[in-house]
């Protein structure tokens, strides 16, 4: 875009209710938050354990940062590579099954890395319709060639890979949709990637710590060896409570990622605190299966009693909820009603979600209580008929 065009496009997007707006957090993140000298009741956070103002997972990233200091100093390929990550990597592969796992300073990266390290010109990049727009960007700017199918449908999948003939297909899905709390049906991407001889690269970031009897996430959650997914992505910027990425897979996967993967080789490291923070936060995952036991207690009780409304929600097991709404106008009206009742719940709009989608994205948390989803559901019901 030209400079001279920009005034004209952010006024068109104010006029279409698009405008973004960030808030001001003024409290450690958690249930109960302070936004800019308001006090609300938080249902917008992916900190779904808790974990982010764990006072144990605070203590773990302080004493790193006492022994390795701050900035890891450069990338990990130069001089950032510290114990701390080593030995992250290593029980990260241990509890997901993987033979190894490699640090990404963001999910971001971690997934622009992955697609261009195995994209060519030959390659058939299928991706389902509603993965998070970090695989969408990170297909877009490799030099493989996207394909995309309707949301779920691997009907759809099967029908673009038996059209096309490129070598070694790649599958691509989130595990838990961001914006739909809908899981993958990963047992038909693994058949669709036995038969088209391909591989299976899952987005992970909603469903590990979340889904699954030991927190393994989707894979877990649906019965799938770790041996039929190719690339496992995860992130510590929900569950984990903390903040990076890594990359699961057999060591090929991971030694080749190191020498070809653009967004590692060429990213300063993340701080060795962060990764003390994540091990501290695997360790109460693996620890404390209550905590789990309770976030799905609480899905459970919210879909009970939001299902006696009028509201569109979204089916999810998860612990991201969506009420559809429609336009922009009415989810930021009801994001702002929400709001002056002390509940903060964002408005998602498009692009973020497709057009004539807007809505309200619910994320349930372990440390919510019953009274305060309670409280959750009495205020939607009260914008809901006024």
């Amino acid at each position: 875009m030209d400079r001279a065009s920009i005034p004209r496009y952010l006024s068109e997007l104010n006029k279409q209710n698009a405008l973004r707006k960030r808030s001001i957090i003024e409290s450690p993140q958690g249930v109960n938050i302070v936004v800019e000298g308001k006090n609300l009741l938080s249902f917008c956070s992916n900190d779904y354990l808790g974990l982010a103002s764990d006072s144990r997972v605070c203590t773990a990233s302080v004493d790193a940062i006492k022994q390795y200091g701050l900035g890891s100093g450069a990338s990990q390929l130069i001089s950032g590579y510290s114990r701390e990550h080593s030995i992250l990597e290593e029980e990260l592969a241990d509890f997901l099954g993987y033979q190894r796992c490699v640090l990404f300073s963001s999910g971001y990266l971690a997934n622009m890395g992955v697609l261009s390290a195995f994209s060519s010109g030959s390659t058939l990049l299928l991706q389902d319709k509603l993965n998070h727009a970090s695989l969408i960007d990170a297909a877009l700017n490799s030099s493989g060639n996207l394909k995309r199918y309707h949301h779920l449908d691997t009907n759809h999948a099967k029908s673009i890979l038996s059209k096309n003939d490129f070598w070694s297909p790649i599958i691509i899905s989130d595990g838990v949709f961001s914006m739909e709390g809908s899981v993958a049906p990963l047992a038909t991407i693994c058949k669709l990637k036995d038969e088209f001889s391909g591989m299976a690269i899952i987005d992970d970031a909603h469903g590990i710590g979340v889904l699954g009897k030991h927190g393994k996430g989707s894979l877990e959650y649906s019965n799938i060896s770790p041996a039929k997914i190719d690339i496992l992505i995860g992130t510590f910027g929900k569950a984990f409570g903390s903040s990076g990425a890594f990359v699961a897979g057999d060591n090929e996967i991971i030694e080749y990622l190191l020498q070809a993967a653009r967004t590692l080789i060429y990213t300063t490291a993340a701080p060795a605190a962060l990764a003390a923070a994540a091990r501290q936060s695997l360790k109460i995952i693996i620890d404390e299966p209550e905590r789990r036991e309770r976030l799905h207690q609480n899905i459970a009780y919210f879909k009970t009693q939001i299902g006696e409304s009028t509201f569109k929600l979204l089916p999810s097991d998860s612990a991201i909820q969506s009420i559809i709404v429609g336009t922009n106008e009415n989810a930021l009206e009801m994001s702002h009603k929400l709001f002056n009742l002390g509940i903060l719940v964002t408005a998602i709009r498009p692009p973020t979600v497709p057009k004539n989608t807007s809505r309200l994205r619910i994320t349930l948390c372990s440390e919510h209580t019953f009274e305060q989803i309670d409280k959750l559901s009495q205020a939607l019901r009260k914008i809901e008929l006024h």
